[in-house]
């Protein structure tokens, strides 16, 4: 090359050098600030995914977060849970010991009702003062809102549902089989007892889901006398009496596959076998056999056969609710799933009679936690949280809590109260149990086990985002050692290059 205009070498060793200076600058980059992609130049589409996967890795830990806080409302709702449970359990010491009517003192019964007093002062207090982050827990800021209550509903619980902010939830119960009682039918054949001989006794044995309890009659006692003996102890036998026509109906006093009637002859005594009409044969009946005037079709068996016990067992309430198949437990009905997690009663009316109920309307409340990388229904639950005060433990039926103090109507000072009285605070401490059960279910089922899942997948979309975006420092350190031997080379190339040039000097002589 004798030309001087056109340096060409020294053009291709300037462009080396300026690439070669580029890679150098881009490893000492990766290099220092620890990521490959430093701007979408590096890698454009790498860039995208990666922005990407940082935004689901911000999300999961924003939802371990959630979930980590749910977590401690939860701790702190059942420690005062765990508190008042204590307060009930010594509430019903102290019920017990004021049913020793005898063996206590008119002062040592006031001191009781004092301690009563201040345990139900105590568990109000601790229902208002149980507090997350300015949040008052349990006393009912939680629980859910509910609006057009049937009035065939006499109690409900919802635990858990799924609500769209702004709208709401009816709940419709469509009763498929009717809830029963367990029953037997007792014909003596006519409005008394009459056995072979006046001196003759008939004794049976009768239990139910409570307990048993042995009966003796003499001949000529009217069923309606008998009926008052056995109602006498229905509270320790579960099963009522009450006389009809020739004879005498026996009925657990609840419903549900989990009552029944027993009935075992010990003593026959001759009762009065003859048939006296139409389904008035002496004998032990299906409840089943026979309406409620005890008008019986056919079947019985006779006193006499039966030394091995007569039993009739009752029948859940069948249902559903808003399409699911639910659970029945006497008059109760329940579902629990992903929606909607709740227990309805129905009266007797409702549940035993196959038909459709609109029970009430779920408008809003519960404690609302998003439990997911999304903020959308499917991630959020609400669950809730009752007011746990002392005038909301109890049932209708039974009374509550804050009845058993002084000035209530199950005062336990007044001896006839303390059954009633036991009762309340038993339902008390199961509600109480209940709820604790379930948050412990919430926290262990449920949060737990997103925190779990949540780590995992965090993990593993870190992972993905070091891959894509972080330096692989063994490999840019091998690049920089490369650019540097090529910055090097293509200097030493360009001096050359441009110093080739003045050999043409040498034509000129």
């Amino acid at each position: 090359m004798s030309r001087i205009n056109s340096n060409i070498s020294s053009l291709v060793a300037r462009r080396v050098l300026d690439q070669n200076n580029k890679d150098l600058s881009k490893s000492l980059e990766r290099l220092a600030t620890g990521v490959r992609i430093n701007r979408g130049g590096d890698d454009p589409a790498g860039l995208i995914v990666g922005e990407r996967l940082q935004t689901e890795q911000s999300r999961l830990e924003a939802a371990i977060g959630n979930a980590q806080r749910a977590d401690q409302v939860v701790n702190i709702a059942e420690g005062g849970l765990q508190e008042i449970s204590s307060l009930l359990l010594e509430a019903q010491s102290l019920v017990s010991q004021n049913g020793n009517d005898a063996g206590l003192s008119t002062d040592e019964k006031e001191a009781n009702q004092q301690q009563v007093d201040q345990i139900i002062s105590t568990i109000d207090r601790i229902a208002s003062v149980t507090t997350f982050n300015g949040s008052k827990l349990l006393n009912g800021r939680f629980d859910f809102v509910v609006s057009g209550l049937s009035s065939s509903v006499t109690d409900f619980e919802i635990n858990a549902a799924k609500i769209q902010d702004g709208t709401n939830v009816d709940v419709n119960v469509i009763v498929t089989q009717s809830a029963q009682h367990a029953g037997l039918f007792l014909s003596a054949g006519s409005t008394s007892i009459n056995l072979s001989a006046a001196g003759n006794s008939f004794s049976f044995e009768l239990a139910g889901s409570d307990g048993t309890r042995q009966f003796t009659f003499g001949s000529g006692t009217t069923l309606t006398d008998a009926a008052a003996s056995i109602n006498t102890f229905k509270t320790v036998t579960g099963v009522s009496a009450r006389a009809s026509g020739n004879g005498i109906v026996l009925k657990s006093t609840d419903f549900g596959s989990a009552e029944f009637v027993s009935v075992k002859v010990l003593t026959d005594g001759g009762i009065n076998d003859a048939s006296s009409g139409a389904g008035t044969t002496a004998g032990i009946y299906s409840l089943s056999s026979l309406n409620e005037n005890g008008v019986v079709s056919t079947g019985s068996t006779a006193f006499v056969s039966a030394t091995n016990a007569i039993r009739d067992e009752g029948q859940d309430v069948g249902a559903s609710i808003n399409g699911i198949n639910a659970r029945g437990n006497g008059l109760v009905v329940s579902i629990a799933n992903d929606a909607l997690d709740l227990n309805l009663t129905v009266n007797s009316t409702v549940g035993t009679s196959p038909g459709s109920l609109s029970a009430l309307t779920l408008t809003g409340g519960g404690a609302k936690f998003n439990l997911g990388t999304e903020v959308n229904l499917a991630n959020q639950v609400r669950l809730g949280l009752p007011n746990v005060a002392a005038r909301n433990l109890g049932s209708n039926a039974l009374g509550f809590l804050n009845d058993i103090g002084s000035g209530g109507s199950l005062t336990i000072v007044n001896s006839s109260n303390v059954d009633g009285a036991q009762k309340v605070v038993n339902k008390a401490i199961d509600q109480v149990a209940k709820l604790r059960g379930r948050l412990g279910a919430f926290q262990g089922n449920t949060v737990q086990s997103t925190i779990r899942s949540l780590g995992v997948s965090l993990e593993n979309t870190t992972a993905a985002v070091s891959l894509i975006r972080d330096t692989d420092f063994a490999a840019e350190t091998s690049n920089l050692t490369r650019s540097q031997i090529l910055v090097q080379a293509s200097t030493n190339a360009l001096a050359l290059s441009n110093v080739s040039q003045q050999n043409v000097l040498a034509l000129l002589g």
